[in-house]
């Protein structure tokens, strides 16, 4: 994210906030309550939204372990694909062996 695009949501939150304000007095609540109600909604979605990020970087979907991991398998698959038939012959005999070793010493 670019700070333009960070500046734009700051002054859209608070653009929203405002709006909510104004429809709240609008529906016949005092200024007080409409406050207080506008500040409500605006610091559950503030903490819905922590909550989503906190989720999402626990469980490590966030876009930089994406793009770490696509990198990963792009940079794989370019050294498999360079591979000559007898090095991924022997590269398959090696991980068929340790697969049995694995198994046996279970």
């Amino acid at each position: 994210m670019r700070k333009i695009d960070a500046v734009g949501i700051a002054i859209g939150v608070f653009a929203a906030g405002g709006i909510v304000y104004i429809i709240l007095q609008i529906a016949g609540l005092d200024s007080l309550q409409a406050g207080i109600w506008s500040q409500a909604l605006l610091v559950s979605g503030l903490l819905g939204w922590v909550l989503t990020y906190l989720f999402r970087a626990a469980t490590k979907n966030m876009t930089y372990n994406q793009q770490v991991k696509d990198y990963e398998d792009a940079v794989l698959q370019k050294r498999l694909e360079s591979l000559t038939p007898e090095e991924l012959a022997q590269l398959q005999a090696e991980i068929e062996q340790e697969k049995r070793s694995e198994a046996a010493d279970r």
